[in-house]
């Protein structure tokens, strides 16, 4: 028997701004070391736990399936840097992986394209066994111990292979402790960093570490040099980013020439750069920033001369690649690849003896290969489009893209490839020669067989006549609508139970993917569809670029008019539907139960940004100050305020009959914190509405951490979902029907 719902007192907590006065009832949330916060935290899951007690069953079969279907103790593909070979385990029983090396065989300096040097260790028919000469550099279940959160946010190893470098965060918070280990004698230096970001990394010689910190906001605005074996107060800043619409980080390139730090906000950015000879030198800019003008830059040598190969937008929407002389960056540009409308150029890799183009054309990512064989010159580079070697493709939603390639002088590319129905598979590719061989097909175990399931494009048609793409995949034989049977009477088929997922925010692609969990939904009937949004990337920048700041509502009638088009189409309707959406796809999930809840029967909103405008409004928040350029500036500008009230989901919660609502958050989430959905929540209920809420109290904005943990949260949401859709009690259909399956 459930409990009744926590009754949220209300403390009205007013605001002025722009002449508008706003009082907000549940704005005391937002204290997280409030014993009152956290107890009424805690009474939302004793409730959420209390409604959902029907479903552990279900909960309990789909977490079932899900293991059932996945190779537990499994073994990735090993990838050369330096001397060895490095790869990942997970072991049955255990959350974490395990991270490994063997030894490699050395590179001919004559001859450093020689395959043998190249080509990977083969799989083991045991993977639970270790490899002959196997090393264990960091085993995560070890470091989790005493531990509920437990996420790396840094792993680099030292160029001659002896020192490890390694972040933890262990609240959720992603502010990561950097440690140093000695690989030979297992020593742990003393000198450990707390409270950096991710992305940390040696230097060539290893004698150095550069990281980043933040400011007061949770910025990443500086970047440190700390000495190994020595104090870190005595570390050396190198670079601060004093505008609070900055982000700051650093890297190295490919060959391991240079250093570098890139500053960039949501439009504009900025690259600057260190010779790695000398480390405790001066970074210099390469182009100076320009409002409004993005940019990166990365390091190739064609026909023997050293290169900027710079990927930017300016005059430019969809981007080109332009190279510049290392020694002369703001000279005369060539251009490498030049911008084509609607084929958006999303980097380019540079090799020893090839490049790489990464792009996106009608909606799916793709990945071209220059050859450099030595006489070429920047006129005369031409592409090469990679095709998967062996995929079912058949509903044409194949995503491809460079995958794992860390090594300046490796001759071949690792890719990958997945689709809805396509498990994830590596391929390397021989540049030279021209052929691929599959290093690994995802295992799905259980009998999977792709060709028992389908997928394909459909398009709708938004309220200004723009078409949005719709991707959907289901199990053949269980979605009359989608295989085209009628009912014996020629009547059209029932509609199906239908899930429709969106984001459309920061230029994001949701590009199809497989998925294991997903199956449970797929084997018992349901329809998993995502709607491409305006305001994500799949499309070009003009797609990004009509779903932000003052178009950002296209964002939600897009969806709107994806699950209108699903319904008129007979694939589902609305008892038989449910929205999901996370974080900035929260933000879309609370718009549209507000502008059109009749078209759902449930919303699952995890990490929602619900509450925007006032977290935008409040520049001491994370993330605030950078968010600006995607929403627009309501401290400053009055109609940048009242254009995101208008949407705002927390702020529009009004009397009407809303779909049920299940949102996540996470105590300790600081992309969107934990209030925003604890107080839409509270507003639902003031209106009748039948809402849930979970609270992870040890997690972060991405979930839980742990796979099983994960499997588990997962399970919850869709033991959630099939109660909405009237299948609590359905059972997963057989095996899929036999079918010619495209494993390699």
């Amino acid at each position: 028997m459930s409990i009744p719902p926590p009754v949220a007192p209300r403390i009205p907590v007013t605001r002025t701004h722009h002449g508008d006065t706003v009082t907000d009832n549940y704005e005391w949330m937002r204290d997280k070391t409030s014993e009152r916060v956290l107890d009424h935290l805690r009474a939302e899951n004793a409730y959420a736990e209390s409604r959902m007690q029907h479903l552990e069953p279900l909960r309990e079969r789909i977490v079932g399936e899900i293991r059932s279907r996945t190779q537990e103790t499994d073994m990735g593909i090993p990838v050369r840097e330096g001397d060895w070979w490095y790869y990942g385990r997970t072991v049955e029983g255990l959350q974490y992986g395990i991270q490994c090396r063997v030894a490699a065989a050395p590179v001919n300096p004559d001859d450093p394209s020689d395959p043998a040097a190249w080509t990977p260790p083969p799989p083991l028919k045991d993977p639970s066994q270790p490899r002959e000469g196997e090393q264990v550099i960091l085993d995560a279940n070890v470091e989790a111990e005493g531990h509920d959160f437990f996420s790396l946010g840094t792993f680099d190893i030292s160029d001659d292979g002896r020192y490890l470098l390694f972040g933890v965060d262990t609240e959720g918070d992603e502010r990561y402790t950097l440690r140093i280990r000695d690989l030979q004698t297992g020593e742990q230096f003393a000198d450990e960093i707390t409270g950096t970001a991710g992305g940390a990394f040696f230097d060539a010689s290893g004698r150095y570490v550069f990281y980043s910190t933040v400011d007061e906001s949770w910025r990443p605005d500086t970047v440190w040099r700390h000495t190994v074996g020595t104090d870190p107060a005595d570390d050396v800043r190198v670079f601060h980013e004093p505008d609070d619409s900055y982000w700051v980080g650093a890297g190295r390139t490919r060959s391991g020439r240079y250093l570098v730090i890139g500053a960039s906000s949501s439009v504009t950015s900025e690259t600057w750069v260190l010779d790695a000879s000398e480390p405790t030198g001066e970074f210099q800019v390469i182009w100076p920033r320009r409002q409004g003008v993005e940019y990166d830059a990365e390091h190739a040598v064609v026909a023997g001369r050293d290169y900027w190969l710079i990927t930017h937008n300016h005059e430019a929407p969809d981007f080109t690649v332009v190279a510049v002389p290392v020694d002369e960056p703001r000279g005369p540009a060539q251009t490498v690849i030049a911008h084509e409308e609607g084929r958006r150029v999303e980097g380019i890799d540079a090799f020893a003896r090839f490049l790489v183009f990464d792009y996106r054309r009608d909606g799916l990512p793709k990945t071209a290969v220059a050859r450099l064989d030595g006489g070429e010159t920047l006129e005369s580079i031409s592409w090469d489009e990679l095709v998967p070697p062996t995929s079912s493709g058949r509903g044409g939603l194949l995503s491809i893209g460079a995958r794992g390639n860390p090594e300046w002088q490796q001759p071949t590319l690792r890719i990958g490839y997945t689709s809805f129905i396509e498990p994830a598979t590596v391929a390397s590719y021989d540049v030279a020669a021209g052929f691929y061989t599959v290093l690994k097909r995802q295992p799905v175990l259980g009998g999977y067989a792709s060709g028992g399931y389908a997928e394909k494009r459909d398009w709708a048609i938004a309220d200004d006549g723009t078409r949005i793409p719709i991707s959907l995949v289901w199990k053949k034989g269980l979605v009359p609508s989608l295989d085209g049977a009628e009912s014996a009477e020629g009547a059209a088929a029932e509609p199906s139970p239908l899930e429709l997922y969106g984001y459309g925010s920061y230029e994001a692609s949701m590009d199809p993917g497989f998925s294991i969990p997903r199956l449970s939904l797929l084997d018992r009937g349901v329809v998993f569809a995502i709607a491409h949004v305006r305001g994500g990337g799949e499309l070009g920048r003009a797609w990004y670029e009509n779903g932000k700041t003052t178009t950002k509502t296209n964002t939600f009638t897009d969806f709107i008019a994806s699950a209108r088009h699903l319904i008129d189409a007979g694939v589902t309707a609305p008892d038989r539907m449910v929205a999901e959406g996370g974080s900035a796809g929260g933000l879309l999930m609370g718009a549209v139960a507000n502008m059109a809840p009749e078209l759902f029967a449930g919303i699952l909103a995890d990490v929602p940004f619900v509450d925007p405008l006032t977290s935008i409004l409040d520049p001491s928040l994370p993330l605030t100050v950078i968010e600006w350029d995607e929403w627009g500036n309501p401290l400053h500008d009055a109609d940048a305020y009242h254009y995101i009230k208008s949407y705002a989901p927390y702020e529009n919660v009004r009397e009407q009959a809303y779909p049920r609502i299940l949102a996540v958050t996470s105590l300790n989430d600081t992309r969107v914190l934990y209030v925003e959905p604890a107080k839409w929540v509270a507003r639902l209920r003031e209106v009748g509405a039948d809402a849930i809420l979970r609270c992870e109290m040890e997690a972060g904005h991405g979930g839980v951490s742990g796979r099983y943990s994960a499997w588990n949260q997962r399970a919850i949401e869709l033991a959630w979902l099939l109660d909405v859709l009237g299948l609590a009690d359905a059972t997963a259909s057989a095996d899929a029907p036999a079918a010619a399956d495209a494993t390699p």
